[in-house]
């Protein structure tokens, strides 16, 4: 598919998307409101693990305190600003509906697999068309889903290949949660500063060969 092909093709996966009851209709969720953003002219999929109630208003992925930070980071890695990130990265997640709140009360609700199982074929739909040049993946939930076992805190700061994705490459980042103290510890903050590095390294790549083909 050409430029305007895969645009054409992701309108219509978007629409279907939008309306999507799965886990409503299976009594998992009372109420559907996929939260995702991109146009299908992106080269980059940014994958977190589900969205927040911020998100479930606003309906734009990281929309929230937590977005905040994540524009930060990656404005570090090259972006000049919020525009330019959400121009360039198709942004989903592991389940794009908000799972409400975890029964302890502290934080969100881990998706659970059969939520993560019906939301699948949308993630996938979207690489089909996408055909992204890499997947940023934000915590350790979405990470497992493209490197099942892969610990996260060791895994920043590294690139991947993945295998079943046509070798595209992945770097994993930390949720950039406010209450989060793993980036307390230096280590951790050079290990972050590590993986904005390879997407910067990737943007100077397909930067590189952009120009070429021109």
């Amino acid at each position: 598919m050409d430029r305007d092909q895969q645009c054409a093709a992701m309108a219509v996966l978007n629409a279907q998307h939008w309306s999507c009851t799965r886990c409503v209709e299976e009594g998992l969720l009372e109420h559907a409101a996929p939260v995702f953003s991109g146009t299908g002219a992106e080269r980059i999929l940014l994958v977190g693990q589900a969205p927040g109630i911020v998100e479930v208003e606003t309906r734009m992925p990281f929309s929230g305190r937590a977005g905040n930070i994540l524009m930060q980071w990656l404005c570090r890695a090259g972006f000049q600003d919020a525009a330019e990130i959400r121009e360039r990265i198709y942004f989903t997640s592991v389940t794009t509906c908000y799972p409400g709140r975890a029964k302890s009360g502290s934080g969100d609700r881990v998706p659970s697999r059969r939520e993560i199982a019906l939301c699948s074929s949308w993630r996938l739909e979207i690489q089909r068309i996408l055909l992204p040049e890499l997947i940023i993946t934000v915590g350790g939930l979405a990470l497992r889903e493209y490197l099942p076992g892969a610990v996260l805190s060791e895994a920043i700061g590294s690139a991947f290949s993945s295998p079943g994705d046509g070798g595209v490459s992945i770097v994993p980042l930390p949720h950039p949660s406010g209450q989060s103290r793993w980036l307390n510890d230096p280590h951790h903050r050079d290990q972050l500063a590590g993986a904005l590095q390879k997407i910067a390294d990737h943007q100077l790549h397909a930067g590189a060969c952009t120009n070429r083909s021109q």
